[in-house]
């Protein structure tokens, strides 16, 4: 399982021109599910997440969470995090889940985000989704389930 975690001060996804989920202060997420994700596996990224300590603190040092500065989530699939681009140039997905495993794996995570952080926004699953964020910082970050 793959995180990209984007610290934002404003983040919002659209779907046939309509805002389907909208945040300000808080991290974008982008996430990718692999075919051998386990709810046990996205438990440990979830808990990894919501815990992520990268909002300044009055000294300006990075030791505030999401709960510290009331801050949100926006969720976002993303099967091409698991794009494999050894050979050609056209990348492969065959290491990304397939899309009901996905999906359930994805909806899972938004339910556990639920018990940690107060408001959760996410996109569609499997559509053509239009992405928009400021990123703060610039502040982004790649947990892999299989560096933890």
């Amino acid at each position: 399982m793959r995180f990209v975690i984007q610290r934002v001060t404003e983040a919002s996804v659209t779907v046939d021109n309509k805002i389907v989920g909208q945040i300000g202060k808080g991290f974008l997420v982008l996430i990718g599910v692999a075919e051998d994700d386990t709810k046990e596996i996205a438990d440990k990224m979830v808990k990894k997440l919501c815990n992520m300590r990268i909002f300044d603190d009055e000294n300006g040092k990075t030791n505030l969470g999401l709960s510290d500065v009331e801050g949100h989530l926006l969720l976002i699939s993303q099967f091409t995090l698991y794009a494999d681009c050894k050979k050609g140039n056209r990348p492969s997905f065959t290491k990304a889940g397939n899309p009901k495993m996905a999906n359930e794996m994805y909806e899972y995570i938004i339910q556990q985000c639920k018990k940690f952080v107060s408001v959760v926004e996410k996109g569609i699953f499997g559509a053509d989704m239009k992405v928009q964020l400021l990123n703060d910082g610039p502040f982004t970050i790649l947990l892999d389930s299989e560096e933890l």
